[in-house]
């Protein structure tokens, strides 16, 4: 038996399917936002660590790209991602929409859970929209499906439910020192950490027009005498288009888009910053080996 008071500290991977909510879920457990949220599905790219503290445990939560059946070599990259997170994982979170219970999404993700050691959690999400008969059947059908080491109902939005999940979690961490500084909240490159901001607002301003063609990589990062700091990004689009789109008229939409990530990236680093932003157009971009590998992901074998 251990002390209450004996460190603990462990990896917990949060999986679902594009869009169930894990990005959400890990800013709620962290308590600040760490990984980018919009209401596009497969928003997050690559694994993302966000770090907690429970009592005596120190958990590092990784975000994980949603898995769904990968068509492009970079959907191959962000499900390889999501599965190899899981398998390095001390716990495995399973975040399943409650809106959309058991259906294909779900059981593509539970048969891949076939090949992960380490037994999940179930935990459904959004549960504030779905009736509580019809979430009282799905817990049924899911632990029907394969057993679960336990079974939560949560709200990640709204936080409801997710302090007794993350006590749960905690308690199943090993005993061990922790890894990370008492004031860590992620495990992510601040250049990474930036370029993550800035794909948000160019996801939230554009919503349809652009999906999943831009990327956005920092190129460089300077620290300034008089205490701010000068970053300068390339969005990357696959056609001039898009281009055109990301600029918008006058360029009135890029600034708008450099203004949000600015003052965002500016609270994160607590110092003035300066951010220029630039659009060139990368033709197939997402399946270049040199820009998956800059996103954290490991391009797969052709």
């Amino acid at each position: 038996m251990t002390s209450e008071a004996e460190p603990r500290c462990g990896f917990v991977a949060i999986i679902g399917a594009p869009n169930s909510g894990k990005s959400t879920l890990l800013n709620q457990l962290v308590g600040s936002k760490v990984s980018i949220v919009t209401q596009k599905a497969q928003t997050t790219r690559t694994r993302i660590r966000g770090i907690a503290l429970e009592k005596a445990a120190q958990i590092i939560f990784i975000d994980t790209p949603g898995i769904f059946l990968p068509r492009r070599s970079l959907d191959v990259a962000m499900v390889q991602s999501a599965w190899a997170g899981a398998a390095e994982a001390d716990s495995v979170i399973l975040l399943i929409d409650a809106r959309f219970g058991l259906d294909d999404q779900a059981e593509l993700v539970i048969a891949g859970l076939e090949k992960v050691k380490v037994k999940p959690l179930l935990v459904l999400n959004k549960i504030d929209l779905v009736k509580r008969q019809r979430l009282l059947e799905m817990v049924k059908a899911f632990n029907d499906r394969r057993p679960f080491t336990a079974t939560f109902l949560i709200s990640a939005l709204t936080g409801d439910g997710v302090a007794d999940l993350k006590s749960h979690v905690a308690a199943q961490m090993p005993p061990g020192p922790w890894l990370y500084p008492q004031d860590q909240i992620a495990d992510l490159p601040l250049r990474l950490l930036a370029a993550e901001i800035t794909r948000e607002k160019l996801f939230l301003r554009l919503h349809e027009e652009l999906p999943y063609v831009s990327t956005v990589e920092t190129e460089s990062w300077k620290e300034r005498a008089d205490g701010s700091v000068r970053i300068d990004q390339v969005i990357y689009v696959e056609r001039e288009g898009q281009r055109k789109i990301v600029l918008g008229k006058g360029g009135q939409t890029i600034k708008a888009i450099g203004q949000a990530a600015r003052a965002e990236i500016s609270t994160l680093l607590g110092q003035p910053v300066h951010l220029f932003l630039f659009v060139k157009v990368r033709e197939a971009w997402a399946s270049d080996p040199e820009r998956l590998r800059m996103m954290g992901l490991e391009p797969p074998p052709r």
